[in-house]
């Protein structure tokens, strides 16, 4: 049985989140294992010929997110190479008014890999869209973070979205079992 052509994609891993806490605001959870994560399946795609592909927030404007401010860049430790495919979005959707489907669709792509920031929203809007599209996805379950919020913990919040995601939009898997 031959495995379906997969990619891995990584969702608003930019610079902002992992510094906001130097600027007054909240600790990104568990950031450098998140780093670590992701760049063990940069590795693992790259090793098996899989495409990465980066999606990037952006916002319109001044806005520190904007289109090529330095908080909007993708985080070092984790950078595109050469060959890889960088694609800039403005919703949480990535597939929203982008060329992502198209691209997929040339590649030949029909299982998603899906690992970045922040879980609630563009990684939760990321597994449902590309459900909805028809994709095979696997939500790398200790593959995506967020913040705390007002009523639930980080960690709470990815527990949840690892339920809701992996019983109907995606499977799930640790980082150590994801193969491409």
């Amino acid at each position: 049985m031959n495995m379906p052509k997969s990619a891995l994609m990584i969702v608003d891993v930019q610079l902002a989140p992992f510094i906001w806490a130097q600027y007054g605001g909240k600790e990104l959870y568990q950031a450098q294992e998140l780093l670590h994560h992701i760049q063990s399946l940069i590795q693992k795609a790259r090793s098996a010929g899989s495409p990465v592909i980066y999606m990037q927030h952006t916002e319109d404007g001044e806005s520190p997110h904007g289109l090529g401010q330095p908080l909007w860049q993708i985080h070092p430790e984790v950078a595109p190479q050469e060959g890889d495919l960088t694609m800039v979005k403005y919703h949480a959707d990535p597939f929203l008014r982008t060329e992502l489907h198209v691209k997929l669709q040339e590649l030949g792509i029909t299982r998603l890999i899906i690992t970045g920031v922040q879980t609630e929203y563009c990684v939760d809007s990321t597994c449902r869209a590309a459900n909805s599209l028809g994709y095979t996805n696997v939500l790398v379950a200790d593959g995506h973070s967020t913040f705390d919020s007002e009523n639930l913990t980080a960690q709470q919040i990815i527990d949840h979205h690892n339920k809701v995601l992996g019983s109907q939009f995606a499977e799930l898997r640790r980082t150590e079992e994801v193969l491409f």
